[in-house]
């Protein structure tokens, strides 16, 4: 798996464009396994490289790609339905996506617990993120609040990225960025959790004061 993510990353900084990013983002939030950090932080790096894309445009590639991904997870469980879902889940192929009934079963779960915002918190949090369209469309939530909670917990999630990608380039030459996200793109995930979960601290904060 290291491997692979160095070899996408290395491709990725050398052929990178607004096209790739939206369907790469497209994939990485449909149900095929892919992770966001080997798009969005060598796409801001390489904006910052070279000047040919500008840092909106990455965000808003990136935010239209996860739309479409999700849309991908949300139409196929509200029309398949939750059997067919399941069986999925628990067939080899489901296996070879890293998807399974148990985390199908926890995404349904938050969806439950956390209603329609859930979609949008949800973009946020790994092994859930790629998963919460399945049960927003088993229960054949609202199309228009599906798609603007999933935009906007897209949007905050790839501008994080964004910013990471911005600061490596300030601080390190590209062959080092290629080994470090290869190595510890699961900790860059985390750090970027971290700091969405502070950014929502300090609203609520905020919020509460006023």
């Amino acid at each position: 798996m290291e491997e692979l993510i160095l070899n996408l990353t290395n491709g990725a900084l050398e052929n990178l464009n607004y096209g790739w990013i939206i369907l790469f983002m497209a994939i990485e939030s449909s149900f095929i396994p892919f992770p966001s950090e080997v798009v969005m932080i060598p796409a801001a790096y390489m904006a910052a490289e070279t000047g040919e894309m500008s840092y909106a445009m990455v965000i808003t590639c990136g935010s239209i790609g996860a739309m479409i991904g999700a849309l991908i997870n949300y139409l196929l469980a509200m029309t398949l339905g939750r059997p067919i879902v399941y069986a999925f889940a628990n067939s080899r192929f489901g296996h070879m996506c890293l998807i399974d009934a148990e985390k199908v079963e926890k995404a349904e779960k938050y969806f439950d617990k956390y209603g329609a915002v859930s979609t949008l918190i949800g973009r946020m949090i790994p092994a859930i993120r790629q998963l919460i369209s399945i049960p927003a469309g088993l229960a054949k939530m609202r199309i228009v609040s599906f798609l603007l909670y999933t935009c906007i917990g897209a949007t905050v999630w790839n501008s994080i990225l964004v910013g990471i990608g911005y600061a490596f380039h300030s601080t390190m030459p590209k062959q080092q960025l290629i080994d470090i996200i290869a190595h510890y793109s699961h900790i860059i995930g985390i750090a970027a959790i971290i700091l969405v979960i502070a950014i929502i601290a300090f609203l609520i904060y905020k919020g509460v004061k006023k």
